[in-house]
């Protein structure tokens, strides 16, 4: 099912709110994989990306009838899983040992077992100078390492491939805001790479 237009999305939402089962099936089937790809990013952990998509949709059927339309369905789920993952990455750095974090050092198992996952798409594409398994850690590591406010913008923008407008409203920001922490992000992308393979990336 596509929601194609405003019409077709306000049919679907009203089936929502009423606590339609099969509505909420063709939501979760939609979106789970968009979803889990934006947390696991968020996360940098597998494990935890799992465990919370499920409670983005747990929530979005929870808060559907606080739903007002006034932005689209996909923005309003996306900031409720962001909201989650900030929540989450704030307990997370809670839990840090004397070491590196539980965030950072699971980022390299993630990476390594699954360039499966989406890789951002970043930077002038610097990820598509050099494939495999070593890259997909060093970036992984790397958005892990970067605020959750950096952290959030790049991954909607360059895994999501939403729009400036989609992100302001999703985290709640002015677009030029957007616009400034995902250049920053980009560069503080683009410096870990270059760092971690000893050579600048074009």
């Amino acid at each position: 099912m596509k929601l194609e237009d405003e019409g077709t999305e306000a049919r679907f939402i009203e089936r929502l709110r009423a606590h339609d089962e099969r509505a909420f099936n063709e939501l979760v089937r939609m979106y789970e994989r968009r979803v889990f790809v934006l947390v696991h990013r968020m996360l940098g952990r597998r494990d935890e990306a799992e465990d919370l998509s499920q409670e983005v949709f747990v929530q979005v059927f929870k808060a559907i009838g606080q739903f007002r339309g006034e932005s689209k369905l996909s923005t309003w789920i996306f900031r409720i899983a962001v909201n989650l993952c900030k929540n989450r990455t704030l307990y997370l750095s809670r839990r840090r040992t004397r070491g590196e974090s539980e965030l950072e050092s699971l980022a390299d198992r993630d990476a390594m077992d699954g360039a499966k996952g989406a890789t951002v798409a970043a930077i002038e594409r610097p990820d598509e100078l050099v494939s495999g398994k070593q890259l997909e850690a060093i970036v992984a590591r790397a958005i892990a390492a970067m605020e959750p406010d950096f952290r959030e913008v790049l991954v909607l923008r360059d895994v999501e491939d939403l729009s400036y407008e989609e992100i302001a409203d999703i985290v709640g920001v002015k677009e030029g805001t957007v616009k400034s922490r995902i250049h920053r992000a980009r560069a503080q992308l683009k410096e870990a790479i270059e760092r971690a393979l000893g050579e600048r990336v074009a």
